[in-house]
Parts: C-alpha cells; structure tokens; sequence
C-alpha cells in the first residue's frame, strides 16, 4: 500500500509529513524513557526492522482477484516492541525503501508512515490487539488479536488513502468506486497479514514468552536475546536474500484498485514540486524496484537484483532502526545530565 507521490497533491503530502512528523516527535520522547529503562529493545528494533523489510518484498496473491498484498509489519512491530519504538521502526523501514529502492514516493512518505504506522501501533495494537491479549495470552488470542487488528488496521490505513487522493483533488479515482474497491481488496489482505503476523508471534511466544508481554521484554529478567536476536537476522537475511525471488507479480491491492478504475496502475502527477522530488529519488535509488537499472536483464541478473536489495535493505535498515533507539537513548541521558547540573 506504497503509495506514489503522484497520487497526491503537494499540500496534501505536506500536511501528511507534518502529522507523522508529529507522531514521530511523540513517539522519540516516549522511547527515550522506554530505551534508558530496557537497552535490550534497541538491538531487537533493529533486527526487526530488518526482518519486515525483508518480509515487506515477498507479495501474496489473493486468490481470484489478479491482486496481491505484503505484510505491513506495524502489527508485529508494535507487539514486539511497543507502539512507539514500533512506529520508529517502521518510519526507518519505510524511508530506506523510498530513498533506495523508490518503493514509496517521497512526498507521499508522510502519507505511507500515518497510513501504515500509525493506524496499526497506535490504533489497532492498542484498542483491539493489546484488549484481547490481556484476556490471557495464548495461542488462541494471539490469533485471534492479530487477525482482527491487521484487519482493522489496513481498512483503516486503505480508507486514508482514498481520503488523499479525495483531497488531493484527484477526479480520476472517484471517491465512492475507490474506497468500493479498496477496501474489500484490503480486507483480505488484512486477514492474510494477520494469519502470517499470528505465526510469528505464536513462534516467539513459545521461544521467548517475554518478549511479547506488555509490548516489551521483562525487566526485572535478565534475558539474553542474542540467540534470537541472531535468529530474527539470519531469517530476514535469507527472506530478503531468496524467499524474495518468489514474490508474486500481481499488482498489489492500491494498484490493482487504481488499474479497475483509470486501466494502469498508476496516475499522473507532474506539478514541479512533484518533478522536483522525482529528480531527487531517481538520484538516490541505486536499486530501484529492488533491482539493477539493466536494459538487457535476464532471469539470472533479475534474482542477483532481488536478493542484493533485500540484503543491502535488510543491513540498512537494522542500521537506521538501531541508531534511532541510540540517539534517542542517548538524548534523554543528556537532557537528564543538562537538568541535575541546572
């Protein structure tokens, strides 16, 4: 549910910026306390931002639709690690894959972060999957949990788009056919990233049960999670390195809506602003699609192109999820230091 830069108006992209602007800002103050009390959670940010981007690249067909769909993540993120560290996580998911591999556009960045982001960890984690769990955390609950917030979550984040694009003044996907076919098509992808993010969480659970209680690990334990930690790398290596060769060529649920109503799975948007953030994404993507930039690409280079993306992006991003949960460490024991020493 990537959604291009032009599906929208610049005023609406801004406006989008500004408010995951702000729920990030939120979010940093919140963890800053979190990360000083539990260090173990900022190597568990990064592997795990590692582990749904690579996730992310593998598309799932929905069965007698010609659509397919990929997990968004903020579900299992959110569960793992709090809806705040949660939200941080996926932000460093999504702008790596729209500064290097121009999955996203950039001015659409702050529409994906609310739509994919925010809906699930500050929505449905709280209000449908952290309610059910705390009924007793079983098998049972934790699927039950996982489908029903996914699912909430995308219909949430998929009617955010359609409202977007409304606003953006977009006359080519009329309001009611749009949100007519997003969201049935979204629904199932829903249901499907529930299933897959309830398989996860179940197997965690039966490995590490603290890791999954409250959001976060127990504190008064002291765990190790290098084994897991190891686990969770290794698994979002080879998905984003191999698994990732099998991810279906169906167009996802937005461009497959899109390609119902205008025939093509994209629209035009061609204001400056619009060129001018083009300009600089096709500069900065080294890999776009997640592939090499080759005229004459065979089958061999085609795959070589897929597994150096979800490689590179997995490191990347376990780099990026780990340093925010550092910095924003690292500026609440300096901000605590400035205070005692006024």
């Amino acid at each position: 549910m990537h959604m291009a830069d032009a599906l929208i108006s610049a005023a609406t992209g801004g406006a989008m910026w500004a408010a995951s602007a702000g729920a990030a800002s939120y979010s940093v103050k919140r963890v800053q306390t979190e990360l000083v009390e539990n260090e173990k959670k900022i190597p568990l940010m990064g592997v795990m931002g590692a582990f749904v981007f690579a996730s992310q690249m593998i598309n799932f067909t929905i069965p007698g639709t010609g659509s397919s769909g990929h997990i968004g993540g903020g579900l299992l993120l959110a569960a793992l690690l709090g809806p705040h560290a949660g939200f941080l996580t996926l932000i460093s998911i999504l702008a790596i894959q729209a500064l290097f591999f121009a999955d996203g556009g950039l001015l659409a960045l702050g529409c994906n972060i609310f739509n994919m982001g925010f809906f699930t960890c500050f929505v449905a984690y709280p209000l449908i999957y952290k309610k059910i769990i705390q009924k007793g955390m079983s098998k049972k609950t934790i699927l039950i949990g996982s489908v029903l917030a996914a699912a909430a979550g995308l219909q949430l984040g998929s009617f955010a788009v359609v409202l977007e694009t409304f606003f953006s003044g977009k006359t080519e996907l009329p309001f009611g056919t749009f949100l007519i076919l997003m969201q049935p098509i979204h629904l199932a992808i829903g249901i499907i990233e529930g299933l897959l993010t309830a398989a996860v969480l179940t197997f965690l659970w039966n490995a590490r049960p603290e890791l999954l209680e409250n959001g976060s690990m127990d504190k008064k334990k002291n765990h190790s999670n290098k084994k897991i930690t190891v686990l969770i790398l290794c698994s979002a290596l080879v998905i984003g390195g191999v698994a990732s060769w099998y991810a279906s060529g169906s167009p996802d649920g937005l461009e497959w809506s899109i390609g119902k109503i205008v025939g093509i799975d994209e629209v035009d948007g061609s204001s400056m602003i619009h060129e001018f953030f083009q300009n600089v994404q096709e500069k900065i993507s080294f890999l776009p699609d997640y592939n090499f930039q080759s005229d004459s690409e065979t089958n061999a280079t085609e795959k070589l192109g897929t597994s150096v993306s979800g490689i590179l992006g997995s490191i990347f991003t376990l780099i990026f999820a780990a340093f925010i949960g550092m910095i924003s460490k690292k500026y609440r024991k300096i901000n605590k230091n400035i205070k005692e020493n006024n």
